[in-house]
């Protein structure tokens, strides 16, 4: 197998880890390097200047001591098997980065031999890039659970950014579908980082030109629909990390049914809203201040699929609302339905200078078809079925949601 059909093979392989994004690594060039992360950050993904940016996306290897259920790279599944040396994967970057097809390395793997092996594998690959080939560019590798931490110490030198996936939110799925996996052994190396991290900024006050480790942080990634935690559930183990391991991100990747095991679930196609109502609820806890139980309770413990998260809390606070929008603190702005983080900050600096009025807000950003419910301007309400919230529902009932939803490709078409 010649190295076009190893990359073939392990490109493919990787498509189902989505714990990649764009850097907001600062590692800048220096004289005769190559390579820069500091502005463009990596991923398949959009600047802030609206430029597409990529990164060669590949697994060392998709041989795996694990079975796990879900993954298509489980020990029991007959499939082609490809392995790339550090040396490979060095020389397919390097060509890569020159011809400008990516700006980046994201690096995952199989269990190969045991963790401790496969990391020293991927620990070299990084060296290589970074001393040898001077290459500046951004790296994002994936720690593998169980390894040493000595190991991940080492790795966080030459890497931007590193992921320990969750993969599933509880302990009981983890031994229902991936027996050989524990809690422990993903949620370890997460604090080892987090407490590295906070010994690195410690440093920093005493010294500006510290050790650098994992300057953009760390993400993991947990798979919805493979098993069967609420979506409660999840956002409350979200949150928790978050608070705890100081993520930069969680993602949630819709299980795609495309393994059998008598553990699975049937669906006929990936629970992709659900995906996608977990990505909202996350940005309110990132960025609106809102809780987990804020956004769900134990007695609705699930999102509404017609209706974003937003959404649904100010239907059930609706004693909250209307707030007059030229007074009301910017917190309780952020929850209006309609006014994100971007608006809410133009209202703030915007309604000093004088009244604002509806036509002004539009302009400032906000969604006025949705907002218009929630708010007063000027003691004006121009809005309806403000005392009867399942009227005000249907009104603001997602049309998306009737629509059919598929499963992208990797190769384009639908699936």
């Amino acid at each position: 197998m010649d190295i076009i059909e190893k990359l073939a093979v392990l490109a493919d392989a990787a498509k189902y880890d989505v714990s990649c994004s764009s850097s907001g690594s600062r590692r800048q060039n220096h004289p005769a390097g190559l390579g820069n992360a500091a502005y463009s950050g990596i991923c398949h993904s959009w600047s802030s200047d609206g430029r597409c940016i990529s990164l060669l996306k590949i697994l060392m290897t998709n041989q795996c001591q694990y079975d796990c259920e879900y993954c298509v790279n489980r020990r029991s599944h007959e499939t082609v098997r490809a392995f790339l040396s550090p040396r490979e994967i060095v020389h397919v970057t390097m060509e890569f980065y020159r011809r400008n097809y990516i700006e980046g390395l994201f690096l995952s793997s199989g269990i190969f031999r045991s963790p401790d092996d496969t990391m020293e594998l991927m620990i070299e690959t990084a060296r290589i890039l970074r001393t040898e080939m001077r290459f500046n560019g951004y790296i994002h590798m994936k720690a593998i659970p169980g390894c040493a931490s000595s190991l991940i110490d080492r790795m966080g030198q030459y890497v931007d950014r590193m992921s320990v996936n969750m993969e599933l939110p509880s302990e009981t799925s983890l031994r229902l579908l991936a027996p050989q996996k524990n809690r422990n052994s993903i949620l370890s190396p997460m604090k080892h980082i987090a407490g590295r991290l906070e010994e690195i900024r410690h440093e920093r006050k005493l010294c500006r030109y510290g050790q650098s480790f994992v300057p953009a942080g760390q993400t993991t990634q947990m798979i919805v629909g493979a098993s069967q935690e609420s979506d409660r559930q999840i956002l409350k183990l979200s949150e928790a990390l978050y608070q705890r391991v100081h993520l930069k991100r969680v993602y949630y990747s819709a299980y795609v049914p495309v393994m059998k095991g008598k553990n699975l679930p049937v669906l006929r196609q990936p629970p992709l809203m659900r995906e996608n109502r977990l990505y909202q609820a996350d940005w309110l806890l990132r960025y609106y201040h809102f809780t987990a139980d804020e956004i769900l309770s134990a007695d609705c413990p699930n999102f509404d699929p017609s209706l974003d998260p937003k959404i649904c809390w100010a239907l059930r606070h609706m004693e909250y609302f209307p707030v007059e929008v030229n007074s009301v603190p910017y917190k309780m702005l952020l929850r209006v339905p309609g006014i994100g983080v971007v608006s809410a900050r133009r209202i703030a600096a915007a309604r000093r200078g004088g009244m604002l009025q509806p036509d002004e807000l539009k302009k400032l950003g906000v969604v006025w078809k949705r907002a218009r419910y929630f708010i007063t301007c000027g003691g004006i309400y121009e809005g309806a079925f403000q005392d009867n919230p399942d009227k005000l529902k249907v009104l603001l009932t997602d049309g998306a949601y009737s629509r059919d939803i598929y499963q992208m490709s990797l190769f384009g078409g639908q699936s």
